[in-house]
């Protein structure tokens, strides 16, 4: 996902072959990202179907998705370099990018402060989920609490912090054999 590496498949003569080659590259990124950061490949992969589907529909020309493709990957270097300049691990950032999928949280909370709840959040999931946490509803309950409990001591807006918890426990499930390890 270097520059040049991008840089090469855009001059290259056979535009959808190099469109493929990006194509599939970028579907692999976000299969692995996929398995610890659930907003971010999300985002990145509604991005990348549509861009495909413009394509598919004759809407935008090869070249054209080109772009496209290369500002997603972009975009994968730039979350990369975030979370780095944030001082943050995968599992820190991936609970960040879940609480900061909120526009009024980022304005009203701001960076540092979401940082730091992300940091809090993955300490206490990490303390609390036990092995089979996503099976026993009691357990569950009980780490859906505390998220709750987290969100609103570091003021996170009121009217989203149902879907901030939901997405945290998602979140959290979906990199739970990491966590308890």
């Amino acid at each position: 996902m270097s520059d040049e590496f991008l840089a090469e498949l855009k001059g290259y003569e056979h535009k959808n072959i190099a469109l493929e080659v990006l194509k599939k590259l970028l579907n692999d990124e976000l299969k692995v990202r996929a398995k610890k950061n659930l907003v971010q490949s999300k985002t990145l992969m509604e991005m990348l179907q549509n861009a495909i589907k413009k394509y598919q529909n004759k809407i935008v020309t090869a070249a054209e998705v080109m772009e496209e493709l290369i500002h997603i990957s972009k975009e994968i270097v730039a979350s990369d370099v975030e979370a780095e300049n944030m001082g943050l691990s995968d599992y820190e950032y991936a609970f960040y990018t879940a609480v900061a999928n909120n526009n009024s949280a980022r304005e009203l909370m701001k960076q540092d402060k979401l940082r730091e709840l992300a940091v809090v959040l993955t300490q206490k999931i990490r303390e609390n989920a036990t092995i089979d946490w996503t099976i026993k509803e009691s357990v569950r309950a009980k780490l859906k609490v505390i998220v709750k409990r987290i969100l609103r001591q570091y003021g996170y807006p009121p009217d989203m912090q149902l879907l901030a918890t939901e997405t945290v426990l998602k979140q959290a499930e979906m990199i739970a054999r990491e966590l308890t390890v």
